[in-house]
Protein backbone atom coordinates (compact mmCIF):
# COMPACT_ATOMS: atom_id res chain seq x y z
CA UNK A 1 0.00 0.00 0.00
CA UNK A 2 1.69 3.34 -1.24
CA UNK A 3 1.44 6.42 0.92
CA UNK A 4 0.32 9.70 -0.85
CA UNK A 5 2.05 12.82 -0.48
CA UNK A 6 0.31 15.54 0.78
CA UNK A 7 0.55 19.25 -1.23
CA UNK A 8 3.08 20.34 1.51
CA UNK A 9 5.15 17.26 0.74
CA UNK A 10 5.18 17.78 -2.68
CA UNK A 11 6.24 21.83 -2.20
CA UNK A 12 8.77 20.46 0.13
CA UNK A 13 10.12 17.86 -2.18
CA UNK A 14 10.30 20.55 -5.13
CA UNK A 15 11.92 23.18 -2.93
CA UNK A 16 14.57 20.56 -2.19
CA UNK A 17 15.10 19.80 -5.91
CA UNK A 18 15.45 23.29 -6.97
CA UNK A 19 17.76 23.88 -4.25
CA UNK A 20 19.56 21.04 -5.54
CA UNK A 21 19.48 22.37 -9.16
CA UNK A 22 20.46 25.28 -8.12
CA UNK A 23 23.79 24.69 -6.34
CA UNK A 24 24.81 22.54 -8.96
CA UNK A 25 24.25 25.00 -11.39
CA UNK A 26 26.78 27.18 -9.60
CA UNK A 27 29.23 24.92 -9.18
CA UNK A 28 29.01 24.10 -12.95
CA UNK A 29 29.56 28.06 -13.76
CA UNK A 30 32.35 28.42 -11.18
CA UNK A 31 33.96 25.61 -12.65
CA UNK A 32 33.29 27.10 -15.95
CA UNK A 33 35.61 30.31 -14.84
CA UNK A 34 38.86 31.18 -16.94
CA UNK A 35 40.50 31.10 -13.89
CA UNK A 36 38.95 27.88 -11.69
CA UNK A 37 41.80 25.60 -12.26
CA UNK A 38 44.31 28.36 -11.21
CA UNK A 39 42.24 28.81 -7.87
CA UNK A 40 41.63 24.96 -7.07
CA UNK A 41 45.25 24.78 -7.72
CA UNK A 42 46.40 27.17 -4.78
CA UNK A 43 43.26 25.65 -2.66
CA UNK A 44 44.66 22.22 -2.59
CA UNK A 45 48.59 23.51 -2.51
CA UNK A 46 47.47 25.57 0.96
CA UNK A 47 45.36 23.08 2.58
CA UNK A 48 48.43 20.71 2.25
CA UNK A 49 51.14 23.37 3.52
CA UNK A 50 48.80 24.21 6.68
CA UNK A 51 48.07 20.22 7.30
CA UNK A 52 51.62 19.24 6.86
CA UNK A 53 53.21 21.89 8.99
CA UNK A 54 50.42 20.81 11.65
CA UNK A 55 51.02 17.16 11.64
CA UNK A 56 55.22 17.36 11.50
CA UNK A 57 54.75 19.92 14.90
CA UNK A 58 52.42 17.24 16.62
CA UNK A 59 54.94 14.60 15.45
CA UNK A 60 58.56 15.69 15.74
CA UNK A 61 58.36 17.14 19.19
CA UNK A 62 59.84 13.90 20.69
CA UNK A 63 61.82 13.69 17.64
CA UNK A 64 63.55 17.30 18.89
CA UNK A 65 63.99 15.75 22.63
CA UNK A 66 65.33 12.76 22.03
CA UNK A 67 67.86 14.41 19.41
CA UNK A 68 69.64 15.88 22.40
CA UNK A 69 67.87 19.25 21.33
CA UNK A 70 66.83 21.67 24.57
CA UNK A 71 63.39 22.96 22.70
CA UNK A 72 60.72 20.56 21.28
CA UNK A 73 60.78 22.63 18.45
CA UNK A 74 63.98 21.96 17.06
CA UNK A 75 62.57 19.89 13.66
CA UNK A 76 59.34 21.68 13.13
CA UNK A 77 61.87 25.33 13.20
CA UNK A 78 63.90 23.34 10.50
CA UNK A 79 60.49 22.20 8.46
CA UNK A 80 59.24 25.72 8.70
CA UNK A 81 62.23 27.68 7.25
CA UNK A 82 62.10 24.85 4.42
CA UNK A 83 58.60 25.95 3.53
CA UNK A 84 59.39 29.28 3.28
CA UNK A 85 61.93 28.67 0.83
CA UNK A 86 59.29 25.86 -0.62
CA UNK A 87 56.95 29.29 -0.97
CA UNK A 88 59.52 31.62 -2.52
CA UNK A 89 60.13 28.48 -5.23
CA UNK A 90 56.68 28.28 -5.61
CA UNK A 91 56.33 32.36 -6.32
CA UNK A 92 59.67 31.44 -8.62
CA UNK A 93 57.56 28.54 -10.82
CA UNK A 94 54.53 30.54 -11.27
CA UNK A 95 56.68 33.26 -12.75
CA UNK A 96 58.89 31.75 -15.06
CA UNK A 97 57.89 31.51 -18.04
CA UNK A 98 57.31 27.84 -19.14
CA UNK A 99 59.05 27.94 -22.30
CA UNK A 100 62.41 29.29 -20.32
CA UNK A 101 61.65 25.86 -18.50
CA UNK A 102 61.54 23.74 -21.40
CA UNK A 103 64.93 25.30 -22.70
CA UNK A 104 67.20 24.89 -19.77
CA UNK A 105 65.45 20.79 -19.12
CA UNK A 106 68.33 19.65 -21.27
CA UNK A 107 70.82 21.24 -19.13
CA UNK A 108 69.27 21.06 -15.72
CA UNK A 109 69.08 16.94 -16.62
CA UNK A 110 72.87 16.72 -17.35
CA UNK A 111 73.48 19.08 -14.13
CA UNK A 112 71.49 15.91 -12.07
CA UNK A 113 73.47 13.28 -13.38
CA UNK A 114 76.56 14.96 -12.40
CA UNK A 115 75.48 15.01 -9.06
CA UNK A 116 73.71 11.64 -8.72
CA UNK A 117 77.69 10.36 -9.62
CA UNK A 118 79.28 13.16 -7.26
CA UNK A 119 76.70 11.81 -4.28
CA UNK A 120 78.09 8.65 -4.80
CA UNK A 121 81.47 9.80 -4.00
CA UNK A 122 81.12 12.56 -1.30
CA UNK A 123 77.61 11.92 -0.29
CA UNK A 124 76.80 11.22 3.55
CA UNK A 125 75.56 8.20 4.52
CA UNK A 126 72.09 8.26 6.49
CA UNK A 127 70.02 5.47 7.11
CA UNK A 128 71.77 2.93 5.16
CA UNK A 129 71.37 5.41 2.10
CA UNK A 130 74.59 7.35 0.67
CA UNK A 131 71.68 9.81 -1.13
CA UNK A 132 72.43 13.33 1.06
CA UNK A 133 74.71 16.14 0.78
CA UNK A 134 75.02 17.93 4.03
CA UNK A 135 76.02 21.51 4.35
CA UNK A 136 76.08 22.16 8.67
CA UNK A 137 72.49 21.72 8.90
CA UNK A 138 71.15 21.92 5.85
CA UNK A 139 70.74 18.72 3.79
CA UNK A 140 69.66 18.12 0.43
CA UNK A 141 68.90 14.91 -1.62
CA UNK A 142 69.83 15.43 -5.82
CA UNK A 143 67.13 12.95 -6.86
CA UNK A 144 64.29 15.30 -5.72
CA UNK A 145 65.80 17.38 -8.50
CA UNK A 146 66.73 14.57 -10.74
CA UNK A 147 62.50 13.47 -10.94
CA UNK A 148 61.40 16.97 -12.37
CA UNK A 149 64.64 18.03 -14.27
CA UNK A 150 63.22 14.05 -15.96
CA UNK A 151 59.20 15.03 -16.81
CA UNK A 152 60.86 18.60 -18.19
CA UNK A 153 62.98 16.96 -20.53
CA UNK A 154 61.39 13.43 -21.33
CA UNK A 155 57.93 15.94 -21.90
CA UNK A 156 60.14 17.54 -24.39
CA UNK A 157 61.56 14.62 -26.20
CA UNK A 158 58.38 12.95 -26.95
CA UNK A 159 56.98 16.36 -27.90
CA UNK A 160 59.35 16.78 -30.64
CA UNK A 161 59.54 13.17 -31.82
CA UNK A 162 55.54 13.13 -32.11
CA UNK A 163 54.92 12.47 -35.52
CA UNK A 164 57.62 9.34 -35.24
CA UNK A 165 56.24 7.93 -31.86
CA UNK A 166 54.44 5.27 -33.32
CA UNK A 167 57.90 3.64 -34.16
CA UNK A 168 59.53 1.61 -31.11
CA UNK A 169 62.85 2.95 -31.63
CA UNK A 170 61.61 6.77 -31.90
CA UNK A 171 59.43 5.99 -28.89
CA UNK A 172 61.83 4.37 -26.25
CA UNK A 173 65.46 6.30 -27.39
CA UNK A 174 66.77 8.20 -26.02
CA UNK A 175 63.98 8.52 -22.82
CA UNK A 176 64.10 5.12 -21.83
CA UNK A 177 68.20 4.68 -21.75
CA UNK A 178 68.65 7.97 -19.99
CA UNK A 179 65.67 6.84 -17.33
CA UNK A 180 67.73 3.46 -16.86
CA UNK A 181 71.06 5.34 -16.06
CA UNK A 182 69.04 7.52 -13.77
CA UNK A 183 68.15 4.48 -12.11
CA UNK A 184 71.21 2.77 -11.96
CA UNK A 185 72.72 5.90 -10.29
CA UNK A 186 69.95 5.95 -8.21
CA UNK A 187 70.23 2.54 -7.38
CA UNK A 188 74.06 2.47 -6.50
CA UNK A 189 73.01 4.48 -3.41
CA UNK A 190 71.00 2.47 -2.86
CA UNK A 191 67.77 4.27 -2.76
CA UNK A 192 64.63 1.78 -3.39
CA UNK A 193 62.10 4.71 -2.91
CA UNK A 194 63.83 6.93 -5.37
CA UNK A 195 64.30 4.30 -7.95
CA UNK A 196 60.21 3.53 -7.46
CA UNK A 197 59.52 7.12 -7.87
CA UNK A 198 61.27 7.85 -11.12
CA UNK A 199 59.78 4.32 -12.51
CA UNK A 200 56.07 6.22 -12.04
CA UNK A 201 57.50 9.17 -13.92
CA UNK A 202 59.29 6.81 -16.64
CA UNK A 203 55.66 5.01 -17.26
CA UNK A 204 53.32 8.47 -16.88
CA UNK A 205 55.79 10.20 -19.51
CA UNK A 206 55.43 6.96 -21.76
CA UNK A 207 51.55 6.10 -21.18
CA UNK A 208 50.76 10.31 -22.19
CA UNK A 209 52.93 10.00 -25.17
CA UNK A 210 50.42 7.17 -26.04
CA UNK A 211 52.53 4.27 -25.66
CA UNK A 212 50.96 0.68 -26.69
CA UNK A 213 49.26 -1.61 -23.66
CA UNK A 214 51.68 -4.07 -24.76
CA UNK A 215 54.47 -2.58 -23.94
CA UNK A 216 53.58 -1.78 -20.48
CA UNK A 217 52.44 -5.59 -19.92
CA UNK A 218 56.30 -6.05 -21.18
CA UNK A 219 57.75 -3.53 -18.80
CA UNK A 220 55.04 -4.90 -15.86
CA UNK A 221 56.99 -8.26 -16.78
CA UNK A 222 60.44 -7.51 -16.60
CA UNK A 223 59.61 -5.37 -13.07
CA UNK A 224 58.38 -7.83 -11.43
CA UNK A 225 61.59 -10.15 -12.33
CA UNK A 226 63.56 -6.93 -11.75
CA UNK A 227 62.17 -6.88 -7.72
CA UNK A 228 62.63 -10.85 -7.45
CA UNK A 229 66.16 -10.43 -8.88
CA UNK A 230 67.11 -7.42 -6.35
CA UNK A 231 65.14 -8.87 -3.69
CA UNK A 232 67.40 -12.20 -3.26
CA UNK A 233 70.36 -10.17 -3.96
CA UNK A 234 70.53 -7.75 -0.87
CA UNK A 235 69.25 -9.30 2.49
CA UNK A 236 67.38 -6.15 3.73
CA UNK A 237 65.49 -5.68 0.70
CA UNK A 238 64.34 -9.56 1.14
CA UNK A 239 63.69 -8.93 4.55
CA UNK A 240 61.30 -6.03 3.73
CA UNK A 241 59.67 -8.54 1.47
CA UNK A 242 59.16 -11.21 3.92
CA UNK A 243 58.29 -8.75 6.70
CA UNK A 244 55.36 -7.92 4.41
CA UNK A 245 53.99 -11.13 3.92
CA UNK A 246 54.73 -11.68 7.84
CA UNK A 247 55.04 -8.99 9.94
CA UNK A 248 53.78 -11.17 13.22
CA UNK A 249 57.00 -13.43 12.63
CA UNK A 250 58.98 -10.29 13.81
CA UNK A 251 56.52 -7.76 15.85
CA UNK A 252 59.20 -6.16 18.15
CA UNK A 253 61.96 -6.13 15.36
CA UNK A 254 61.87 -5.89 11.78
CA UNK A 255 58.16 -6.22 11.42
CA UNK A 256 57.63 -3.00 14.43
CA UNK A 257 56.84 -0.34 11.91
CA UNK A 258 53.83 -2.27 9.97
CA UNK A 259 52.51 -3.52 12.91
CA UNK A 260 52.67 0.05 14.93
CA UNK A 261 51.30 2.07 12.18
CA UNK A 262 48.45 -0.21 12.10
CA UNK A 263 47.56 0.07 15.66
CA UNK A 264 48.02 3.64 15.60
CA UNK A 265 45.00 3.91 12.70
CA UNK A 266 42.69 1.30 14.71
CA UNK A 267 43.19 3.76 18.38
CA UNK A 268 42.01 6.91 16.60
CA UNK A 269 38.59 5.81 14.99
CA UNK A 270 36.51 7.95 13.17
CA UNK A 271 37.02 11.38 15.40
CA UNK A 272 40.85 10.53 16.55
CA UNK A 273 42.19 11.24 19.75
CA UNK A 274 42.96 15.18 19.38
CA UNK A 275 45.83 17.10 17.95
CA UNK A 276 48.83 16.32 20.12
CA UNK A 277 47.42 13.42 21.95
CA UNK A 278 48.64 10.31 20.13
CA UNK A 279 51.39 7.34 21.59
CA UNK A 280 52.85 6.32 18.35
CA UNK A 281 55.34 9.47 18.35
CA UNK A 282 56.45 8.42 21.95
CA UNK A 283 58.92 6.01 20.32
CA UNK A 284 56.18 3.32 19.38
CA UNK A 285 56.78 4.24 15.76
CA UNK A 286 59.88 5.19 14.28
CA UNK A 287 60.27 7.76 11.90
CA UNK A 288 56.63 8.80 12.40
CA UNK A 289 57.34 12.42 11.03
CA UNK A 290 58.18 11.23 8.39
CA UNK A 291 57.58 8.09 5.98
CA UNK A 292 54.38 7.39 8.64
CA UNK A 293 53.09 10.07 9.17
CA UNK A 294 49.48 8.98 7.68
CA UNK A 295 49.09 7.10 10.69
CA UNK A 296 49.92 9.85 13.01
CA UNK A 297 47.00 11.67 11.65
CA UNK A 298 44.70 8.43 11.58
CA UNK A 299 45.56 8.48 15.41
CA UNK A 300 45.25 12.39 15.98
CA UNK A 301 42.36 13.09 13.68
CA UNK A 302 40.69 9.75 12.94
CA UNK A 303 38.82 8.70 9.75
CA UNK A 304 37.82 12.06 9.09
CA UNK A 305 41.48 13.31 8.92
CA UNK A 306 42.73 10.49 7.02
CA UNK A 307 39.17 11.24 4.04
CA UNK A 308 40.51 15.11 4.24
CA UNK A 309 43.90 13.86 3.04
CA UNK A 310 42.60 11.16 0.67
CA UNK A 311 40.43 14.00 -0.60
CA UNK A 312 42.84 16.55 -1.16
CA UNK A 313 45.27 14.31 -3.12
CA UNK A 314 41.91 13.00 -5.13
CA UNK A 315 41.19 16.73 -5.78
CA UNK A 316 44.80 17.42 -6.56
CA UNK A 317 44.43 14.20 -9.25
CA UNK A 318 41.05 16.05 -10.72
CA UNK A 319 42.51 19.37 -11.29
CA UNK A 320 45.81 18.35 -12.68
CA UNK A 321 44.48 16.39 -15.59
CA UNK A 322 41.70 18.86 -15.93
CA UNK A 323 44.49 21.20 -16.66
CA UNK A 324 46.15 19.07 -18.91
CA UNK A 325 43.05 18.61 -20.82
CA UNK A 326 42.43 22.06 -21.38
CA UNK A 327 45.80 23.10 -22.45
CA UNK A 328 46.55 23.60 -26.18
CA UNK A 329 50.54 23.46 -26.17
CA UNK A 330 51.32 19.43 -25.96
CA UNK A 331 54.52 19.89 -23.75
CA UNK A 332 52.21 21.83 -21.26
CA UNK A 333 49.82 18.96 -21.52
CA UNK A 334 52.28 16.04 -20.56
CA UNK A 335 54.40 18.23 -18.26
CA UNK A 336 51.23 19.36 -16.17
CA UNK A 337 49.61 15.15 -16.66
CA UNK A 338 52.95 13.84 -15.83
CA UNK A 339 53.52 15.69 -12.32
CA UNK A 340 49.90 14.95 -11.27
CA UNK A 341 50.69 11.40 -11.54
CA UNK A 342 54.31 11.92 -9.99
CA UNK A 343 52.34 13.46 -6.66
CA UNK A 344 49.21 11.45 -6.42
CA UNK A 345 51.30 8.24 -7.11
CA UNK A 346 53.90 9.20 -4.70
CA UNK A 347 51.25 9.79 -2.13
CA UNK A 348 49.53 6.43 -2.62
CA UNK A 349 52.77 3.87 -2.51
CA UNK A 350 53.20 6.42 0.79
CA UNK A 351 49.74 5.41 2.09
CA UNK A 352 49.62 2.03 0.57
CA UNK A 353 52.69 0.96 2.90
CA UNK A 354 51.27 2.47 6.06
CA UNK A 355 47.89 0.66 5.90
CA UNK A 356 49.88 -2.53 4.83
CA UNK A 357 49.10 -3.10 1.14
CA UNK A 358 52.57 -2.56 -0.31
CA UNK A 359 55.93 -3.09 1.51
CA UNK A 360 57.64 -0.22 3.20
CA UNK A 361 59.99 1.35 0.81
CA UNK A 362 60.28 4.54 2.16
CA UNK A 363 58.42 7.14 0.17
CA UNK A 364 57.56 10.94 2.28
CA UNK A 365 53.90 11.74 1.79
CA UNK A 366 54.19 14.60 -0.40
CA UNK A 367 53.77 18.18 1.25
CA UNK A 368 52.90 16.56 4.83
CA UNK A 369 55.97 14.07 5.94
CA UNK A 370 58.87 16.10 7.43
CA UNK A 371 61.74 16.81 5.13
CA UNK A 372 63.95 19.43 3.32
CA UNK A 373 64.33 18.72 -0.30
CA UNK A 374 61.41 16.89 -0.86
CA UNK A 375 59.02 19.81 0.95
CA UNK A 376 61.16 22.91 -1.66
CA UNK A 377 60.92 20.38 -4.75
CA UNK A 378 56.95 19.42 -4.38
CA UNK A 379 56.14 22.88 -3.93
CA UNK A 380 58.08 23.97 -6.90
CA UNK A 381 56.04 21.23 -8.90
CA UNK A 382 53.01 22.95 -7.28
CA UNK A 383 54.13 26.62 -8.99
CA UNK A 384 54.18 24.54 -12.03
CA UNK A 385 51.42 23.46 -12.14
CA UNK A 386 49.86 26.48 -10.89
CA UNK A 387 51.82 28.43 -14.26
CA UNK A 388 50.34 25.73 -16.53
CA UNK A 389 46.66 26.28 -15.39
CA UNK A 390 47.61 30.33 -16.34
CA UNK A 391 48.05 29.32 -19.92
CA UNK A 392 44.90 27.62 -20.48
CA UNK A 393 43.43 29.55 -23.88
CA UNK A 394 40.56 31.15 -21.45
CA UNK A 395 43.05 32.22 -18.99
CA UNK A 396 45.11 33.71 -21.20
CA UNK A 397 42.89 35.46 -22.87
CA UNK A 398 41.05 36.41 -19.47
CA UNK A 399 44.33 37.43 -17.92
CA UNK A 400 45.54 39.71 -20.70
CA UNK A 401 42.03 41.19 -21.65
CA UNK A 402 40.92 42.15 -17.90
CA UNK A 403 44.30 42.15 -15.87
CA UNK A 404 46.00 40.08 -14.07
CA UNK A 405 43.41 39.34 -11.10
CA UNK A 406 43.43 39.16 -7.32
CA UNK A 407 46.01 36.63 -6.65
CA UNK A 408 48.07 37.96 -9.34
CA UNK A 409 47.79 41.36 -8.43
CA UNK A 410 49.04 39.96 -4.95
CA UNK A 411 51.75 37.56 -6.52
CA UNK A 412 52.97 40.25 -9.08
CA UNK A 413 51.99 37.81 -12.28
CA UNK A 414 52.87 38.79 -15.58
CA UNK A 415 50.43 38.06 -18.27
CA UNK A 416 51.02 34.50 -19.62
CA UNK A 417 52.33 34.19 -23.30
CA UNK A 418 49.83 33.40 -26.06
CA UNK A 419 49.83 29.81 -27.63
CA UNK A 420 52.15 30.45 -30.86
CA UNK A 421 52.15 26.35 -32.83
CA UNK A 422 55.54 26.28 -34.54
CA UNK A 423 56.05 26.57 -37.52
CA UNK A 424 56.79 23.93 -40.20
CA UNK A 425 59.96 24.55 -41.83
CA UNK A 426 60.15 24.00 -45.82
CA UNK A 427 62.53 22.05 -47.34
CA UNK A 428 65.44 24.15 -48.72
CA UNK A 429 65.58 21.52 -51.98
CA UNK A 430 63.66 18.82 -52.85
CA UNK A 431 63.86 15.66 -51.60
CA UNK A 432 63.49 14.07 -54.91
CA UNK A 433 65.26 15.73 -58.34
CA UNK A 434 62.45 15.92 -61.08
CA UNK A 435 64.11 13.34 -63.93
CA UNK A 436 65.80 14.50 -66.97
CA UNK A 437 63.36 13.55 -70.09
CA UNK A 438 63.87 14.07 -73.50
CA UNK A 439 61.11 16.44 -74.65
CA UNK A 440 61.89 19.98 -73.44
CA UNK A 441 59.21 21.68 -71.55
CA UNK A 442 57.18 24.36 -72.32
CA UNK A 443 57.99 27.98 -71.60
CA UNK A 444 55.32 28.39 -69.61
CA UNK A 445 56.34 25.68 -67.44
CA UNK A 446 59.51 26.92 -67.65
CA UNK A 447 58.79 30.38 -66.22
CA UNK A 448 57.00 28.88 -63.40
CA UNK A 449 53.09 28.71 -64.54
CA UNK A 450 50.99 25.45 -64.32
CA UNK A 451 48.93 24.38 -67.02
CA UNK A 452 46.29 24.87 -64.48
CA UNK A 453 46.59 28.45 -64.22
CA UNK A 454 47.28 28.20 -68.49
CA UNK A 455 43.76 27.06 -68.13
CA UNK A 456 42.49 29.35 -66.13
CA UNK A 457 43.84 32.51 -67.77
CA UNK A 458 42.39 31.04 -71.17
CA UNK A 459 39.27 30.92 -69.87
CA UNK A 460 38.86 34.20 -68.14
CA UNK A 461 39.92 35.79 -71.79
CA UNK A 462 37.23 33.97 -73.44
CA UNK A 463 34.74 35.52 -70.85
CA UNK A 464 35.58 39.20 -71.35
CA UNK A 465 33.10 41.01 -73.83
CA UNK A 466 35.51 42.07 -77.12
CA UNK A 467 34.62 45.29 -78.91
CA UNK A 468 32.60 45.23 -82.11
CA UNK A 469 35.46 47.13 -84.08
CA UNK A 470 37.92 44.34 -82.66
CA UNK A 471 35.59 41.14 -83.86
CA UNK A 472 35.16 42.96 -87.28
CA UNK A 473 38.88 43.07 -87.04
CA UNK A 474 39.24 39.15 -86.61
CA UNK A 475 36.16 38.34 -89.37
CA UNK A 476 38.48 40.02 -91.83
CA UNK A 477 41.90 38.53 -91.15
CA UNK A 478 40.42 35.10 -90.83
CA UNK A 479 38.65 35.40 -94.09
CA UNK A 480 42.10 36.92 -96.00
CA UNK A 481 43.54 33.52 -94.32
CA UNK A 482 40.88 31.33 -94.96
CA UNK A 483 40.13 32.00 -99.03
CA UNK A 484 43.22 32.60 -101.15
CA UNK A 485 43.00 34.87 -104.09
CA UNK A 486 42.13 33.85 -107.78
CA UNK A 487 45.20 33.51 -109.30
CA UNK A 488 46.92 31.43 -106.29
CA UNK A 489 44.10 28.98 -106.33
CA UNK A 490 44.39 28.66 -110.31
CA UNK A 491 48.08 27.47 -109.71
CA UNK A 492 47.08 24.86 -107.26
Amino acid sequence: MTATLTPEDRKRARAERRKRTSLFTLLTAWLGRPLASFHLVLAVFGLLTVLGLVMVLSASSVVSLDSGSSSVYTVFKKQLLFVVIGAIAFWIAVRMPLRLMRQFAAPALAACFGLLVLVLLVGKTINGTTSWFVVGPVSFQPIEVAKLALVLWGAHVLVQKKALLHQYRHLLVPLVPVALLMFALVMMQPDLGGTVTLIVVLFALLWFAGAPMRLFGAAAIGGVAGVVVLSLNEAYRLDRVLTFLNPEADPTGKGLQALQAKFALADGGLFGKGLGQGQSKWEYLPNVHNDFIFALIGEELGFLGCALVLGLFAMLAVVGLRIAARNIDPWIRMVAATLTVWLVGQAAINIAYVVGLLPVTGITLPMISAGGSSIVVTMFVFGILANCARHEPESVAALRSQGPGRFGRLMKLPAPDVYNPPQKRKPSRPSTPPRATGRREPASRRAGTSERQLHERRRTRRSVPVPEHRREHRRSARGRAGHPRADEGGRH
